[in-house]
């Protein structure tokens, strides 16, 4: 196996396309045409966590925080960022980072997290828009039903919890075909008029070459006629956070015992108690202030994020509860999902999961 199957395998889980703009996801460091002798996976790429890959001959690294994330001007070893690219490569060990591509993926980190809580009735907290594209094609009324077949098993015309979804309208379709051509039907010269059906699917924009490529393998057409949008319409599937319930209803205090106990916390920083029954719980793991206004939308009883400033704790208003229990801990059971993950993909190889602390932060 080599490098680049393994981040295919990945991408089916998270495509790079669902992460934010400001990331930088992917390969950061090495070839991806080199083979696979292990992969290690970590929350953080640091020194210790290359040593540990040496030490367990892997040479992919599979890091959910990207160790590259502004431009490197320079490469002369003066800071932790640039040792570890620098060892990186002087080792041929290969990085790729997953981060908001996996925040925004409907199995990732969030999901996570309602899975260690316990929750259900799961959706996503903010909808990920220009993630959704629309094809429109034209083709022969006796050729539609297989196109549309054609283009459903490529992954089109998939909405919610329904598959197979199309609109067709029928009409009439011309054409001219000239010097050169090899035309389906008519003649080399003359306008030809063919009864053709419009043909309107939308799909995930993480999937556009596949459609495009079930398009022209299956299109009778030698020159085939299509249009492609990229709809604002909001995506259920795909996004940042989540919300969830519990359960059962538990008092606050109780809540935060129960919050302490299954994120492994030691101390949680909140805002005022509001004496109401913790039930509907919206999260986001790691830096989530810009979500908390979303949380409110919800109807949550409570925001469970990180990274909050003083003055973000105003914001809930006595409408809401918020919980920061820290960046690392919304993030640790990240690196267990992607090894659960890679395993079963690919159970015949070597994937650990990385031993080393890299959480930065220590409590007193």
């Amino acid at each position: 196996m080599i490098i680049k199957q393994v981040i295919e395998t990945l991408e089916e889980l998270a495509p790079l396309n669902y992460a934010e703009d400001f990331d930088n996801v992917g390969l950061l460091v090495g070839n991806a045409n080199n083979e696979v002798s292990g992969i290690l996976v970590t929350l953080d790429t640091l020194e210790s966590v290359v040593d540990e890959a040496i030490a367990k001959k892997c040479n992919l690294i599979v890091s959910f925080h990207p160790i590259i994330f502004g431009g490197l001007k320079k490469i002369t070893g003066s800071n932790y960022v640039q040792r570890v690219v620098i060892k990186a490569i002087k080792h041929d060990i290969a990085i790729y980072s997953m981060h908001t591509a996996l925040d925004n993926c409907p199995q990732g980190v969030n999901a996570k997290i309602c899975e260690v809580l316990g929750l259900h009735n799961t959706s996503i907290l903010i909808p990920q828009t220009g993630t959704i594209g629309k094809l429109t094609t034209y083709v022969p009324k006796e050729n539609a039903e297989a196109l549309k077949t054609a283009l459903f098993h490529a992954g089109a015309g998939n909405i919610g919890n329904y598959s197979n979804c199309s609109f067709t309208v029928e009409g009439t379709g011309s054409y001219q075909a000239n010097a050169g051509a090899n035309p389906y039907l008519g003649e080399i010269g003359e306008t030809h008029y063919e009864n053709e059906s419009q043909i309107s699917l939308t799909y995930g924009k993480a999937n556009e070459q596949n459609i495009l490529k079930a398009l022209f393998s299956n299109h009778p057409y030698e020159e085939v006629a299509y249009e492609l949008q990229t709809l604002e319409n909001k995506n259920q599937n795909i996004g940042m956070g989540m919300v969830g319930n519990l359960e059962k209803s538990m008092d606050e205090v109780d809540f935060f015992d129960f919050l302490k106990k299954k994120m492994n916390v030691s101390c949680i920083r909140h805002s005022d108690f509001i004496g109401k029954k913790i039930h509907k719980v919206a999260l986001l793991g790691g830096s989530g202030s810009f979500a908390i206004s979303s949380a409110i939308a919800a109807n949550a009883d409570i925001f469970i994020t990180s990274d909050l400033k003083y003055h973000q704790f105003y914001e809930a208003e006595g409408k809401i509860l918020l919980a920061d229990i820290g960046h690392y801990e919304t993030e640790q059971f990240t690196k267990n999902l992607l090894v659960d993950y890679l395993t079963k993909k690919i159970p015949n190889f070597a994937v650990s999961l990385s031993e080393s602390k890299t959480n930065p932060i220590k409590y007193f």
